[in-house]
């Protein structure tokens, strides 16, 4: 799941500590993407209150994605999309599974948005107020290299807002595409991007009627 669907289910919560826990895997590796930790596998060494508080989002990021991934939902609605954007995508070096993965994830972000399940600005201003001193021990708990490079990354984030962009469904593809250049020089012409988009946004109608049952099934494990 995304940022705004990992926020769903903390959406209550308090403690902004625990807010930027459940985001900080995707945080960390959007800021460089050889930055694999696990900090599960280290609990003893957090010890204040405001890291063990990080720890328990970023242990409930863990159980949300793997719920989500393991789902029905998810292997029915990314079957289906990889099959309609597969013919669009013959000629690109962009893996159809990949990008209806990726997809379906933007898309759930876009359909809490425009239904005002979620205000990103909550999001925005939950990360805001976590403990920065927090977070920079928790990550060199963690052996990261170069915190100050996670920061920089981390205020642009903060700055830049663009999940609020989400509200717009073109900005969708525009997200893929970008993501795609990451991995692919040239994923995807024009027409490509095109053809995609409509099919993405066709899809994104047909799932308003449906989303909500993926955030209810993975509420009751979270509540657990």
């Amino acid at each position: 799941m995304n940022f705004l669907s990992h926020f769903y289910f903390d959406r209550h919560t308090s403690d902004p500590n625990i807010v930027l826990g459940t985001v900080l895997p995707d945080l960390v590796r959007n800021a460089r993407k050889d930055w694999k930790f696990r900090p599960e596998k280290r609990e003893h060494l957090f010890t204040g209150q405001a890291e063990k508080a990080i720890l328990k989002g970023w242990k409930r990021h863990l159980v949300v994605d793997k719920h989500f991934h393991n789902s029905g939902f998810f292997i029915k609605h990314t079957n289906a999309i990889r099959t309609a954007i597969a013919p669009v995508l013959e000629n690109s070096p962009v893996r159809p599974s990949f990008l209806a993965h990726i997809a379906l994830e933007l898309m759930l972000d876009s359909i809490l948005i425009t239904d005002d399940v979620i205000d990103a600005n909550d999001l925005y201003s939950n990360l805001r107020r976590a403990d920065d001193l927090a977070i920079n021990k928790f990550l060199k708990l963690n052996a990261m290299d170069d915190t100050a490079h996670f920061f920089k990354f981390f205020e642009k984030f903060l700055e830049s807002g663009y999940l609020n962009g989400y509200r717009e469904a073109h900005n969708i593809m525009y997200a893929l595409n970008r993501i795609c250049t990451r991995i692919w020089p040239d994923p995807m012409n024009d027409t490509q991007l095109l053809q995609a988009s409509a099919i993405l946004l066709g899809y994104q109608d047909e799932l308003r009627g449906c989303y909500g049952e993926i955030f209810e099934e993975i509420g009751k494990v979270v509540e657990s």
